[in-house]
Parts: structure tokens; C-alpha cells; sequence
């Protein structure tokens, strides 16, 4: 009998959800053929905490400074012990930190596939970043991007890093799962306090700069006078709450402009929304702009590498950083008759199941590891 294929997942904080896309590549997997574990350095879950569905979960629970220094080498020591006790054949690492350290644990050890997942773009601007990868990168080493744009981006910061070592696994989500979580319109406006008869731009994503919010508010004022039906509501938290509300008081946009705070599982509001707005200034692949074409949500987004072959075919770009462009292509939406917005919604709604359904984001993982 063939042994299984054993498989670790490590990432740097404990986070599992159901639209976790490491989780996603556990459920691609045929269990009968491979065993997973999936592993923490950071965090443990809390006694209510939804828990990975792999077959065993380690939780390190190292702190910041453990990671860091020469204390790092301690938490080597630990990692090393700890894959040679499993011996694992295959290692996917999310982002830089677990990256690192197995770029380091890998000269020791015999991984026949070591995998790094990089989720955004500007990960490795960093040059001690590109050293790192430069120096000891071996032959075993996968680079996945999860968009083109963020494929790019290694590839150009990475001299060691070509076509050949990096590939492109679009994020994708669980269409079925977000629709079934997913609120009808009247019910998610109703749970928002959204007035139903309001034409809504909405986006969904933590309150900081790189999210260009301030750029959708002074846009909600350009076009309030004129479209005095118009309203923008903002899902999200973060360190930039009181500067956003401050922003709103001091232009008498409190009816235009709602902040409704952070909310656990956004996407089941996302139907609330008429139109969807992302005027990030940086992204990696934004999961919330996928989940809002589940919803058949038109959408508008900055003409950003990340976000521009998402939706290019089917919604409409903004410059980023630039008010006046934003407010024009929400006004060419609020011009749309209601069969033409709901149109543009359901043409959103098939090219998100022909480019992004999680179906090929699991087969495309499960081929990449059945090459080992």
C-alpha cells in the first residue's frame, strides 16, 4: 500500500473562517491519498473558535519576539524538531514570515515541494526580503501569486524568482457559500438601517489609507447635490474610524455617508449595496470585490494592476487617488436605468463563476502537489 503524501500548512497568525483560502486548498485535496497538518506560529484559537479541517492543527504560539532576532533561532530549533519528527514531504507557506523560515529550514531538511503563497503586492519591496529569497532559494521552491499582478511583482523584486519558479493561483471564493449566507436585499438594508428606497455605493474592507475611503467621501459630495437619492455606506473598522467621521461631520455628509463599523461575515450585507466600490490605492487580490460579484453586484475599482483584470470586462475603473474620475464613473451607474444595473450585476455574477470559482483554485493546487 502507498503511503500518503504528508502535507504541512503553515501560516503566521491563527485565523480560520469558511471563505479561508488555505482552507480551501485542504478541501481540494484527496484525503485518502495525502495527510494534512495545518500549523500556527502565531495565535490560538479561543474555545468558540471555528478550527482547520486538516487532519491534525499545532498551534505554536510564539510571540513577535520569539520570531525575531536571535530568539529566532530558538523557534527554529523548535520547527526543525518538529518536521523531522513528521517528515513532511510537502511545505505551503502563506506570506513571508513562515516563508523565511523555511527557506532556512529547507537547507537541513528533505521537502521534496516547499510552496510560498504571496497574498499582495509590495510584499517584497523590502531588500532584506529580496536577499533572503535570492540566497536561499533551491530548486524545490514554488512562488504562487494570487493574482498576475502580484506574480509581477515578485518576479520583478526577485532576480532569483522567473516564469519557471512562479505561477499565478487566482483567489477565488465559494460562490455557492457566499449566496447562501448572503441576505436578501430588503433583509441586509434593514439589518444595516439602509433606507430602501436610497441608491447605494458600498464597499467592504478595514478603515486605512491604502483603502482610499476619503477619495469615496469627497466623491459622495461632488455628486450629493444632484443626486440627492444617492447614499454611501461603508463596511469596515480600524485606526482611520474617527478621521473618516470627521471628515463626514465637517461636510454636512452624515445623511450621504455611513459608517456602519466592522461587521462579523461582511458579505452577508453585501446585497444591501446597489453598486460595489473598491478605490484602493494597493491590493493583492481582494477577496471582498469577488464577493460582491457573487452577489451580482455591479462594481467600480481603481485602475490598479491587482484590480484592473478582475473587473475590466465587466465593471468600470477609476483612477485611483483622483476624486473627479471616482465621482464620474459612480454617476455614469446612477444615469443606468434599474434593468441595466441589473444587468451589469448578473454579467459581473458569470464572469466571476468562469474566472474565479474555488473549484479551480483547489484544482490547481491539487496539481501542483500531485507533481510531487
Amino acid at each position: 500500500m502507498t503511503s500518503k503524501l504528508r502535507i504541512l500548512q503553515i501560516q503566521n497568525n491563527f485565523n480560520v473562517n469558511e471563505s479561508d483560502l488555505a482552507e480551501q486548498i485542504i478541501k481540494g485535496l484527496d484525503r485518502d491519498h495525502v495527510d494534512i497538518t495545518t500549523a500556527f506560529l502565531k495565535k490560538k484559537p479561543r474555545p468558540d473558535d471555528q478550527v482547520s479541517a486538516a487532519d491534525k492543527s499545532v498551534y505554536f504560539d510564539f510571540s513577535s519576539k520569539q520570531l525575531k532576532g536571535l530568539q529566532r533561532y530558538l523557534a527554529l530549533y523548535r520547527l526543525y524538531r518538529f518536521c523531522k519528527s513528521y517528515q513532511f514531504d510537502v511545505v505551503i507557506c502563506h506570506r513571508f514570515k513562515p516563508t523565511h523560515l523555511f527557506l532556512l529550514l529547507n537547507r537541513f531538511l528533505s521537502f521534496r515541494l516547499c510552496i510560498s503563497v504571496t497574498h499582495g503586492i509590495g510584499d517584497f519591496d523590502r531588500r532584506y526580503r529580496q536577499k533572503v529569497v535570492n540566497r536561499l532559494l533551491r530548486n524545490n521552491w514554488r512562488f504562487i501569486g494570487v493574482s498576475e499582478a502580484v506574480k509581477n511583482d515578485l518576479v520583478k523584486h526577485c532576480h532569483s524568482l522567473n516564469d519557471q519558479n512562479t505561477l499565478v493561483i487566482n483567489n477565488a471564493i465559494d460562490i455557492q457559500r457566499a449566496h447562501d449566507v448572503q441576505h436578501s436585499r430588503e433583509k441586509a438594508r434593514e439589518m444595516l438601517s439602509i433606507d430602501p428606497q436610497r441608491f447605494v455605493f458600498g464597499t467592504i474592507g478595514r478603515l486605512v489609507p491604502v483603502k482610499g475611503h476619503k477619495y469615496l467621501i469627497d466623491a459622495a459630495r461632488m455628486l450629493k447635490d444632484k443626486y440627492p437619492a444617492m447614499q454611501v455606506v461603508i463596511i469596515g473598522g480600524g485606526r482611520l474610524d474617527q478621521t473618516l467621521q470627521k471628515q463626514i461631520d465637517e461636510h454636512q455628509l452624515n445623511d450621504v455617508v455611513k459608517l456602519v463599523g466592522w461587521k462579523d461575515n461582511a458579505l452577508q450585507y453585501v446585497r444591501a449595496f446597489d453598486v460595489f466600490v473598491l478605490p484602493s490605492l494597493s491590493e493583492g487580490m481582494p477577496i471582498s470585490l469577488l464577493e460582491a460579484m457573487s452577489g451580482a453586484l455591479p462594481t467600480i475599482g481603481s485602475d490598479i494592476p491587482s484590480i484592473r483584470p478582475v473587473i475590466e470586462k465587466v465593471g468600470k475603473l477609476a483612477k485611483p487617488e483622483n476624486v473627479e474620475s471616482l465621482a464620474q464613473v459612480m454617476e455614469s451607474y446612477l444615469q443606468m436605468s434599474p434593468e441595466q444595473i441589473t444587468q451589469s450585476g448578473e454579467a459581473h455574477l458569470k464572469y466571476l463563476q468562469a474566472n474565479h470559482a474555488i473549484e479551480d483554485y483547489r484544482r490547481h493546487y491539487r496539481q501542483l502537489i500531485e507533481q510531487v
